[in-house]
């Protein structure tokens, strides 16, 4: 199985190389990638050597042009499709028809992978955009069970990639509307669920104060760690207490079902991260490629080690992780 991993950074994407990675995600410096923060994501410049030391260690390069194009700046979305194919990128990750109708027909060589923000959960939905737009690759949303993927995986007419490690949201994929409630901008278009420009810190007497929108989001006293502030993970007081009323922070990370992942047919693990650190990108990319070479090494003898388990911890929000859907039995 391909080991997707992401960079937000050139010296990210070279932890991800340095310690395993098979393919490499990246995106550009505007709305047209759902990673769209300050500091983070490339120009020119920074792709051309991305893709340098890539070529270098034989590793893939992926561009996520994965939010929605609006009409106004259309030419935004064009133009990252052609910088992309222009670039020599190994796939574009895309969600939007438009995007990908695009890229499809003035790119009809350039290898395109439907994005998570699609939300394609069947079939049906993988056959209409390979017919369409000859996707090669889809990325599953995470709101699927084990069960399910493994029906889809008999069925699909691409290669399926699901997450393997990283952030939840509470929202289903391309359907990111909370955080537009406080900041009347939608993620899936501008990249971003708490854009920098809407986030207030206040220190009063040691407590610290963020706010979204205007929006209390959380209180953190004094040598408590300040999380950056997000509408599902915030603390609100309900039913009496002081609580995430939305969402507990967690980290997904489905070690344990790397064998059943693999015997279903899936072709790719995707780490989520490319707001993350290099440290943490070159930690939690060095554990799984650690992981997947053992089981392939061992498919019947698998075992996750405590110290994979133990480094992972030490990453996940709120020191904690989860499998998610995929043990929704009922599904």
């Amino acid at each position: 199985m391909e080991l997707v991993c992401p960079a937000g950074s050139l010296n990210a994407f070279k932890a991800a190389v340095d310690n395993g990675a098979d393919a490499i995600y990246i995106g550009f410096r505007d709305e047209t990638n759902a990673r769209h923060f300050a500091g983070l994501n490339f120009n020119d410049r920074a792709a051309m050597k991305a893709l340098d030391v890539a070529r270098a260690k034989g590793v893939k390069l992926f561009v996520a042009i994965n939010t929605y194009a609006n009409q106004a700046q259309w030419k935004k979305w064009a133009f990252a499709v052609d910088a992309a194919t222009d670039l020599g990128a190994d796939a574009i990750i895309a969600g939007d028809t438009a995007v990908l109708g695009y890229a499809n027909s003035k790119h009809p060589d350039q290898a395109l992978h439907l994005s998570v923000q699609a939300a394609a959960t069947n079939a049906a939905t993988l056959q209409f955009y390979k017919r369409h737009f000859n996707i090669q690759r889809a990325v599953l949303p995470r709101v699927l069970s084990l069960k399910q993927v493994e029906a889809l995986t008999k069925t699909s007419p691409v290669d399926l990639e699901v997450f393997a490690f990283g952030s939840l949201c509470v929202m289903a994929e391309g359907r990111c509307y909370l955080s537009s409630y406080l900041t009347g901008e939608s993620p899936n278009t501008v990249g971003a669920c708490s854009p920098a420009k809407y986030v207030e810190w206040q220190e009063v007497d040691g407590v610290m104060k963020t706010r979204l929108g205007g929006s209390l989001i959380d209180k953190f006293e004094p040598g408590e760690k300040a999380g950056y502030p997000t509408l599902c993970k915030g603390r609100f007081n309900a039913l009496d207490k002081k609580v995430h009323a939305l969402e507990e922070p967690t980290s997904l990370n489905t070690m344990d079902l790397l064998p059943k992942l693999y015997a279903s047919g899936v072709k790719a693990l995707k780490i989520e991260g490319r707001q993350r650190s290099p440290a943490y990108v070159g930690q939690v990319v060095g554990v799984w490629r650690q992981a997947i070479d053992h089981f392939m090494a061992n498919k019947e003898a698998f075992s996750v080690e405590q110290p994979w388990r133990d480094q992972l911890l030490a990453v996940s929000e709120g020191k904690q992780t989860t499998i998610g859907a995929y043990d929704r039995d009922w599904q």
